[in-house]
């Protein structure tokens, strides 16, 4: 009893850390740069196989798999199979395996983290009313679960107190901190502004320009506008400046969610049990190589913690059309079909976070369906077979390049759910 009991002190201890972590990661206005270590000799890949039925296959060997580093064939130096519950190391482990379940510990450890950053009013409901009816099948036995959300307005801290989550829940709100105004005139998003100056799309150039004459009838014709000067500045330089702020904003936005995720997912590093993290959002743009970096981090420290990401685009079955209130009066013909387009690219292209975050962890992504509920519910689940295959990445040159990963497995008919990338930082410049 007295071993228990040491066992439970310790628990609550580490879920103690849980409560509190975000709001010290990321608050309004704080810089949202942070350090995120990760291994540059080695890289842990966590796969999922799945037959045409869709159960997972939990037979194969290190032998049955093969890694393709950017079409390359890369070597395997570890390999581990997990089996839900178990850990099962065969030939050289990682060396981040889960220890064995001890007597007292929870069962299962789950944290549902609700993109209150991103979501709208409309789908965090949906969300919030999916998540009451979840957590009843999350808790069973000595599970643990918490209620967490990115902005950290709400975190309930690990619990098995159905009453406590149901609250949480309930206090679950859009907290919308870096995004710019949909009134500014003209309105350029971070997408946008991203194809400018990053991409130099002459499409977007060009759109944005039109914008901006439209916005500014005296830019085009000065001598038509009252006091007007004929020497008006040129309307290129002049978007400049509206591209960068979007930039910048854009950048915020994204480096703090992805500090916030980073941060939850080192504290529930320090928690004992079987640890999975299901992600509600719509998604979010992550296109620059920092962000990316961070993302391709991310994905490493889950897998060294043995968490999985599981994650659940709350948009559910969505339209990418704008809406009355996006139809500005400046934006007409070619330039409103433009931002049409633009805004469609956007809202697909903010999935891929998730998808990534989910295979690069053996998670699953749930997308494109309208069930919400049975989507928390089959997310709250780990796989029933989860294999760890530990490269070498020692030679690869840190240039800041992504890398595209591809696992193959010689078993026909099978589906793998692995990790795509992963992204060479440069070398860190000394301080002087």
């Amino acid at each position: 009893m007295l071993k228990q009991t040491k066992h439970w002190a310790a628990v609550t201890a580490s879920c103690l850390l849980i409560t509190g972590a975000l709001g010290a990661a990321q608050q309004p206005g704080e810089s949202s740069s942070f350090r995120l270590q990760m291994s540059v000799d080695r890289l842990l890949v966590p796969v999922v196989v799945r037959d045409m039925q869709g159960n997972t296959i939990n037979d194969l060997k290190q032998e049955d798999f093969q890694v393709f580093d950017n079409g390359k064939p890369r070597p395997i130096s570890g390999f581990t199979v997990e089996q839900r519950g178990a850990a099962a190391p065969t030939q050289t482990p990682p060396a981040a395996s889960e220890p064995a379940q001890q007597p007292g510990l929870p069962g299962r450890i789950t944290v549902f983290l609700f993109d209150d950053m991103h979501l709208n009013a409309e789908d965090l409901a949906h969300a919030r009313t999916a998540g009451m009816k979840a957590i009843n099948g999350a808790l069973t036995g000595t599970d643990l679960v918490a209620v967490v959300s990115i902005s950290g307005a709400v975190n309930t801290g690990l619990t098995g107190d159905r009453d406590k989550l149901q609250q949480g829940l309930a206090q679950l709100s859009p907290r919308s901190l870096y995004h710019p105004d949909a009134s500014d005139c003209p309105y350029i998003d971070y997408y946008e502004a991203d194809l400018i100056e990053n991409k130099h799309d002459p499409v977007a150039v060009q759109d944005a320009v039109q914008k901006y004459i439209n916005c500014h009838p005296a830019i085009a014709n000065p001598s038509e506008v009252p006091g007007a000067s004929g020497n008006s500045p040129n309307p290129e330089a002049l978007v400049a400046a509206s591209v960068l702020r979007a930039l910048s904003v854009g950048r915020q936005d994204v480096m703090s969610t992805l500090a916030a995720i980073a941060a939850l997912i080192n504290r529930m590093g320090q928690v004992p049990g079987r640890r999975s993290l299901v992600l509600v959002s719509p998604g979010f743009l992550n296109v620059e190589h920092e962000s990316l970096d961070v993302e391709s981090r991310i994905i490493d420290l889950a897998a060294r913690s043995n968490i999985t990401i599981n994650a659940m685009d709350a948009r559910g079955l969505y339209t990418g059309e704008m809406t009355a209130s996006q139809r500005s009066p400046m934006l007409g013909g070619r330039s409103l079909q433009m931002n049409s387009e633009m805004q469609r690219s956007a809202m697909k292209l903010s999935e891929n976070v998730m998808a990534e975050l989910a295979d690069g962890t053996g998670g699953t992504f749930f997308h494109n369906n309208n069930d919400l509920e049975t989507g928390l519910k089959e997310l709250s689940e780990r796989p029933q077979c989860l294999y760890l295959l530990e490269l070498p990445i020692g030679d690869v040159k840190r240039n800041g390049s992504l890398h595209r990963l591809s696992v193959k497995v010689s078993r026909d008919g099978a589906a793998v759910s692995a990790r795509q990338s992963y992204f060479v930082p440069k070398p860190e410049k000394p301080p002087k």
